[in-house]
């Protein structure tokens, strides 16, 4: 040990070594390149996966049908659990005509320390005339030291409609983590027979000043986002939204705009976040995709 209290070794200061060797290991990691293809069509009465195409870690392991023939589930598997620096995921899905398809992962989405090299997850989802798909994800964890980028683009055919929602935390809560440092870029643009119904840019660093804003986040490490695009938004529906009850820890707010409804949600924890966001999609999609709220099963393991 050194004059300074500094710990030496043979290469130089024991930690300074540690945290060098670290960092040349993930510099040299290459990454996972991962993709994953799912087409869905409507034939009779059923609404069947009939292109699934994957390459890397990411997989459906097979079509279920909860509420019946007509609407086709899936579960979207990433096996390693989390992405990290230098990995890319990009997922494509598709409807023809008529089909419905709902989609939504095993659990909770991670997003390591980059290490110093950003991370990628591009969704493009294509929806034919007067189809369906819903993306329902569990949330999605980004840690203290995450540089990802998460892009989404929806193109929709005259008729098609569009479900999806986005449950962001940001810092390992429950392990008093908080985003100090890092970075998260978001990018969302729905077209409809390529006219742009909903573009939408952000990007969080950590430690910004907008994290705590009144006009940000709020000082909430959780903000979530849900969707509906593709027709005239009809004002019960708002109203079905509206009546959505909430708590004092909880900011939302549920706009309508011509042909989308958005409904927002700043929280302290995810779990409060996911029960209000469910209880809205709950209320929304009878109304305006015509179908009961059937709950799969993977969100009560």
């Amino acid at each position: 040990m050194n004059a300074h209290g500094t710990e030496w070794g043979s290469g130089g200061p024991v930690g300074l070594t540690a945290a060098l060797a670290t960092a040349i290991e993930e510099a040299a990691r290459p990454g996972w390149q991962a993709r994953l293809a799912l087409g869905f069509e409507r034939r009779a009465e059923a609404t069947l996966l009939v292109r699934r195409e994957h390459c890397g870690p990411l997989r459906v392991q097979k079509a279920l049908y909860p509420e019946g023939p007509a609407v086709c589930h899936a579960i979207v598997l990433h096996p390693p659990g989390g992405i990290a620096g230098g990995d890319r995921l990009d997922i494509s899905l598709a409807a023809g005509a008529g089909a419905h398809a709902l989609l939504t992962t095993p659990g909770a989405g991670k997003w390591y320390r980059s290490g110093g090299r950003p991370a990628q997850h591009v969704l493009n989802i294509s929806i034919g005339r007067a189809a369906v798909i819903e993306w329902l994800p569990q949330e999605t964890i980004v840690f203290d030291g995450a540089d990802a980028r998460m892009h989404t683009h929806v193109q929709l055919a005259a008729g098609g409609m569009f479900c999806g929602w986005e449950i962001l935390c940001l810092g390992r809560t429950a392990a008093g983590e908080c985003f100090s440092y890092g970075q998260l870029d978001l990018a969302t643009r729905i077209e409809s027979e390529g006219r742009p119904l909903w573009v939408e840019r952000g990007r969080l660093s950590g430690s910004s000043a907008w994290l705590d804003a009144a006009a940000g986040l709020a000082g909430r490490p959780v903000s979530a986002t849900l969707l509906l695009a593709g027709t005239v938004v009809q004002r019960e529906w708002l109203d079905a939204c509206l009546a959505v009850p909430t708590t004092a820890s909880l900011l939302t707010g549920i706009t309508a705009l011509p042909e989308v409804l958005v409904a927002r949600c700043l929280a302290p924890c995810t779990e409060a976040a996911r029960a209000w966001l469910s209880e809205v999609w709950k209320r929304l999609r009878p109304a305006a995709l015509g179908k009961a709220a059937i709950v799969p099963r993977i969100w009560s393991t």
